[in-house]
């Protein structure tokens, strides 16, 4: 929970969440090979917008962790690892226009919009394709990606998940949603 509007942890919701981060990277070192968590926590006690972020990312069911490091910007990447596509994300649609076109049973929000409260953004495809060789993920769930705009200029949008040890990439109209997707999120340290 956040103090009133403001995107701020209490102290003891820091180190709650400092812990459980600490735990699933210790715990999954084959997601982050030769990266150490004392430089990642570093970072992320350096700004509390990072830690507000992966706790809504923690909070709505993503179970982030850190999957890379991009030498370039000096930046730890984050993803939503939970096995299944993240449950406080799902019933969504995939943007705001979509919700918006909706005429009868509007989902409550669009993936777009969450992402963007968050902090987060929504995995590219070449990222869920990369986040697929860490593990075997969405199995039973599908989660949207972001899609390039011609498609979403038509009305379409697109989403993956895992079937038959393949990773499906699929379309649908951006306005439809469903209780088995949701969609997952990257983020920056």
């Amino acid at each position: 929970m956040t103090n009133g509007n403001k995107k701020e942890l209490s102290q003891e919701q820091r180190e709650e969440l400092l812990g459980t981060l600490k735990a699933r990277f210790e715990k999954n070192m084959n997601r982050h090979e030769g990266l150490e968590w004392a430089k990642v926590q570093e970072k992320l006690e350096a700004n509390p917008d990072n830690l507000w972020s992966l706790h809504e990312m923690e909070r709505t069911g993503g179970e982030p962790d850190v999957v890379g490091y991009d030498e370039k910007t000096d930046e730890y990447l984050v993803y939503d690892c939970a096995p299944e596509s993240p449950k406080g994300r799902r019933s969504v649609c995939y943007d705001h226009a979509a919700l918006e076109s909706r005429k009868q049973h509007k989902p409550e929000n669009s993936a777009m919009n969450m992402a963007a409260d968050m902090g987060i953004e929504l995995l590219t495809e070449e990222q869920y394709r990369e986040l697929q060789k860490l593990g075997k993920f969405d199995l039973k769930t599908s989660s949207w990606v972001q899609t390039p705009a011609a498609i979403r200029k038509l009305g379409g949008a697109i989403f993956c998940d895992r079937r038959y040890d393949t990773v499906f990439v699929y379309h649908n109209g951006a306005e439809s949603y469903y209780a088995a997707r949701g969609f997952r999120g990257s983020f920056r340290v």
